[in-house]
């Protein structure tokens, strides 16, 4: 069938943030299924931080990410398994061994002005016979003109497809938009989008890109994502029909596992709470927030004072370990108030 939208669901990877990277091998299983089934082309499986990402700093995974991904191969028959890497967390080890149990797709994260530390990742899963997704992180702390400077680069290492990631839904649909066309006045490669839904915006902003000619965009069934997850797919899917676009995804047997299957995953509904809404206002990487609210119950102190503070720092994915940093400088400024 051809499709106007090639879509991956990035539940059973970005969804893992959410859940504390809790997931089973039988959820996997349960999940990658039915995505298969309703005929969704791409399905990312891994650590919420990527390959290698199980650590104390990270989030220690249940399930060895391996194993998972080893299941998700096993039961789909259309779909392409994906892996995200990031560089300096997932090796080229990694990426080999990924591909050694079956993966399709690779996709190398950097932050969105570093896309330079990618070269090597992308080469060597272009030689692994993977489709290769090069994915600018935190893109709204780039002007569209960087962006599209970075996105170059990737493209030159030879990324089939290139990724605006709005890795804070942090972006307003003007700013999506403006990236989007920054990128295709200079590639000749597809433009994807990847959206958070801190502020509300995750559907809008798709739809701004997608009118601005990205083709390749991310959702996650049920919301299950950082933050207050991403773009929901089988929304997005009901949108897109009622648009004419097509996508070649099964509407009602997304619907069904989103209810059935994917609902009972989530450790409490996705919804737009004060961290997550913090987390799109001050820029903080998604996956911050259950890791300030743990800094913030260990401290005794309010995990949005974290959260900006980190959003005034212009911290990125991989200072994990300043959250901890962050609560104690909040802690003892508070303490030294109160004695004065």
């Amino acid at each position: 069938m051809s499709r106007d939208i090639v879509l991956t669901e990035v539940a059973l990877r970005d969804g893992s943030h959410a859940i504390n990277h809790q997931f089973t091998v039988e959820q996997v299983v349960e999940v990658a299924r039915g995505l298969d089934e309703a005929n969704v082309p791409h399905i990312e499986v891994s650590h919420g931080d990527g390959l290698a990402g199980s650590s104390l700093q990270y989030g220690l995974s249940r399930t060895h990410e391996l194993e998972l991904i080893e299941a998700a191969v096993s039961v789909c028959k259309q779909a392409k398994v994906g892996v995200l890497l990031l560089p300096g967390i997932g090796t080229i080890k990694d990426l080999n061994t990924a591909a050694g149990l079956g993966v399709g797709m690779a996709r190398i994260a950097t932050h969105a002005t570093e896309a330079d530390v990618s070269a090597q990742h992308i080469y060597r899963s272009k030689e692994l016979g993977l489709t290769t997704v090069g994915f600018l992180m935190m893109s709204h702390m780039a002007a569209p003109e960087k962006l599209a400077e970075q996105a170059g680069l990737m493209q030159s290492y030879g990324a089939d497809v290139v990724y605006i990631v709005d890795s804070a839904g942090a972006l307003l649909p003007d700013q999506a938009g403006e990236r989007v066309r920054a990128l295709k006045q200079c590639l000749n490669i597809p433009i994807g989008f990847h959206a958070h839904n801190n502020l509300s915006l995750a559907m809008a902003n798709t739809l701004v890109a997608i009118q601005e000619g990205a083709t390749w965009i991310d959702g996650s069934v049920r919301c299950l994502g950082a933050g207050a997850g991403n773009t929901q797919t089988e929304v997005l899917l009901a949108v897109l029909d009622r648009m004419g676009i097509q996508t070649g995804v099964d509407l009602y047997k997304m619907m069904d596992l989103a209810e059935e299957i994917v609902s009972p995953i989530l450790q409490v509904p996705q919804e737009i709470t004060r961290d997550a809404l913090v987390l799109g206002y001050a820029g903080v990487y998604s996956s911050f927030r259950l890791h300030a609210e743990r800094a913030a119950r260990k401290f005794g102190i309010d995990s949005r004072d974290i959260l900006i503070e980190l959003g005034r720092r212009k911290a990125v994915g991989g200072q994990e370990d300043m959250i901890v940093d962050v609560a104690a400088e909040i802690a003892q400024l508070n303490s030294s108030t109160k004695i004065r």
